[in-house]
């Protein structure tokens, strides 16, 4: 039996009793899924790794059509859509296929043929500025047009031409696979200079338009996004001393975070109510994790305090649970904490700790899907950071995401399988994005040091 063929029992036993379905994948298809279980051993820690092998749809990426002038920008819309598919890690993309195939009917015969379950077409409408893309999702195996829509697209000749094609893209990504696509997003994060400055820049998640967010020519730190994706927190030391501030990205104003209390504000995050900003302040006898509302523009109020330090708020999903950083086991061993927000109960550690090799973990960042926490962590006492999830759900299972140089500052995308960092390899520093899920590993900007990156949710217009 060909993998065509196993595809198609796939695609046939979706809506099948579950009698039938363990019966196929028992006996028919014991070649196509499978899992391996490679026990991999993180320096004092177990990890249980599991690797899957999954057969995953082909898509075959019909050359797009324009009209009235609109040629070019469908070509470049084609590109796009086809380099953020493969991006996804949830297709077999065929892209770049011959003119000869453009046809005003689609011939699912052919498609078969050529191996293709989905089939994507597009065509751009329109004159001058005002353009739509008109993608269609072809189901090539019930041979059935599954799903059409109309994409306004911004002006070409805009840095937002390539947002919009973006949000088209993670459409199609959501017909196929119910879950949200990663391509219309950005990963904000500090670059250190050469004169030993540092500012915060931004780039899209396939790499592109990468350019600077603020210019103070100092020190800018630990950017964060608001829920909304239209503001950035984060760490400036402009006047001397490190305090938080808030970028609004439409209009370019910034508004400092009171700083009634003496210490260093650091690490700030938002809860997912897009009101409160949680940070720590460091430093002035007592140090903890404290919370401000900028709604309101009021209301300074402790979540932690004590004589150790906590820093790198994190919050759930829901809000209603704080992952964070401490160095309560000793200074040179920070681990990973979790509580409850509203103080109830006592902090309970995370992190992998070993009383006698306690290691060192630290900068979490809770998954926007599920409960998993990302983080990175080293035991020896030199050794190089790996990247690590604790996943709550599985009593606290601990997988290991990266192997190659040093990684640290992990955050999530918002599709909660993709995980953006900072990386350490023979030819430098960069920003790397590894699936989770299959391991794929791609460079998203190189050449350059970056520092504490984190991914905004979906920026679709």
């Amino acid at each position: 039996m060909s993998v065509r063929l196993r595809v198609r029992s796939l695609r046939f036993v979706r809506e099948a009793p579950a009698a039938i379905v363990v019966l196929l994948l028992a006996s028919a298809l014991p070649a196509v899924v499978q899992a391996q279980d490679v026990e991999e051993r993180f320096p004092g820690v177990s990890l249980g790794l599991t690797y899957e092998t999954r057969v995953l749809p082909d898509i075959a990426i019909q050359p797009f059509t324009g009209r009235l002038g609109a040629e070019a920008t469908a070509a470049r819309a084609e590109s796009i859509v086809g380099r953020n598919l493969r991006y996804s890690n949830r297709f077999q993309v065929m892209d770049e296929l011959p003119d000869a195939l453009v046809r005003e009917e689609v011939d699912y015969a052919l498609w078969d043929e050529l191996g293709a379950t989905w089939l994507l077409t597009g065509s751009v409408e329109g004159v001058g500025s005002t353009r739509v893309l008109v993608l269609e999702l072809h189901d090539v195996v019930y041979r059935e047009l599954a799903r059409e829509e109309r994409f306004p697209l911004a002006d070409p000749d805009t840095p937002e031409f390539r947002m919009s094609v973006h949000a088209a893209s993670d459409a199609v990504v959501e017909w196929v696979s119910g879950e949200p696509g990663i391509a219309a997003t950005r990963i904000v994060f500090s670059r250190r200079m050469e004169d030993g400055t540092q500012d915060l820049w931004v780039v899209d998640s396939d790499g592109e338009n990468l350019r600077r967010l603020t210019n103070h020519q100092n020190i800018s730190l630990s950017p964060t996004w608001s829920p909304d994706g239209r503001r950035v927190a984060y760490v400036s030391y402009r006047t001397g001393l490190p305090r938080v501030y808030e970028l609004e990205l439409d209009t370019g104003i910034e508004n400092a975070v009171p700083a009634p209390r003496t210490g260093d504000y650091i690490t700030p995050a938002y809860h997912p109510d897009g009101e409160t900003l949680a940070f720590a302040v460091v430093g002035g006898g007592r140090s903890g994790i404290f919370s401000y509302n900028l709604a309101q523009d009021c209301c300074f109020q402790t979540l932690t305090e004590g004589r150790w330090e906590d820093i790198s708020p994190a919050f759930s999903p829901d809000g209603s649970r704080l992952a964070f950083n401490s160095n309560r086991l000793g200074v040179g061993a920070p681990q990973i904490y979790l509580m409850s927000y509203n103080g109830a109960g006592s902090a309970q550690v995370l992190s992998p700790y070993m009383y006698e090799r306690p290691g060192y973990y630290t900068s979490p960042d809770w998954s926007p899907i599920g409960d998993r926490i990302a983080y990175h962590g080293r035991v020896e006492q030199r050794g190089r950071h790996q990247i690590l999830v604790s996943e709550l759900d599985r009593r606290n299972r601990v997988v290991q995401v990266t192997f190659d140089g040093s990684n640290e500052d992990p955050s999530w995308a918002p599709d909660g399988r993709h995980i953006v960092y900072v990386g350490s390899r023979s030819w430098g520093w960069g920003l790397f994005i590894t699936d989770a899920v299959s391991g794929n590993t791609r460079t998203l900007v190189s050449g350059i040091r970056p520092n504490v990156p984190a991914w905004s949710p979906s920026l679709a217009p």
